[in-house]
């Protein structure tokens, strides 16, 4: 199974700390107006204004606002893979329910609390409601790198595979408990959540 590359959109990478710290302003600001004005209604200007930065300054990075917020989800993934390492290190070695839950639970904990997630996550969602398929291969290699060695097992195409069933199965289940409920509906999760370990546990025990 082919991985996906890892998505890029800066037009030129952050040298420098203080050009490192702009760039971090420039995606605060972008995550917090998605989540205000919605995706049609973002504008490069307005998250200039509210990141404090001239208008060149976020066209030295993006070419315009979809670039920004691709590079907002590559940064939500890379965020959401620090989460699970740090739920990791007190799971014991092997343990695939304790990287499931933790995979599961951080996932959620980001769709309800960080800015501008509930719109682009890891890249899914932006037109609006646009489902791609490419995030969630990049998700799934994502964590098979991440959990392959917690969970003493190759990362071949067939975990690759696992994976990606797990991941586009999760995703669809996590967009329906939001849907039902702007908290996720609790039902539904917990459904999910047990549909996820019957799944693995034909596979990893």
């Amino acid at each position: 199974m082919r991985s996906v590359p890892q998505a890029t959109s800066l037009r030129r990478a952050p040298v420098q700390r203080r050009s490192a710290e702009r760039l971090t302003r420039i995606l605060d600001a972008c995550a917090d107006l998605l989540d205000e004005v919605g995706y049609d209604d973002l504008s490069t200007r307005a998250v200039a204004e509210r990141a404090g930065v001239p208008i060149g300054s976020v066209y030295r990075f993006f070419g315009n606002k979809r670039q920004m917020a691709d590079a907002l989800a590559q940064r939500n993934l890379e965020r959401y893979a620090e989460r699970v390492t740090e739920r990791l290190k007190g799971a014991g070695r092997g343990d695939w329910r304790a990287a499931m839950d933790a995979v599961l639970d951080e996932y959620l904990a980001m769709k309800r609390t960080a800015p501008g997630f509930s719109l682009v996550d890891f890249g899914n969602q932006i037109p609006v409601g646009a489902r791609h398929a490419e995030p969630n291969h990049r998700v799934a290699d994502r964590l098979t790198d991440l959990l392959s060695e917690h969970l003493v097992r190759a990362p071949d195409d067939d975990l690759r595979r696992v994976f990606l069933i797990a991941v586009e199965t999760a995703d669809a289940l996590v967009h329906l408990a939001f849907r039902v409920d702007p908290e996720g509906d609790p039902k539904v999760i917990e459904e999910t959540r047990e549909l996820l370990r019957a799944y693995l546990a034909r596979v990893l025990d």
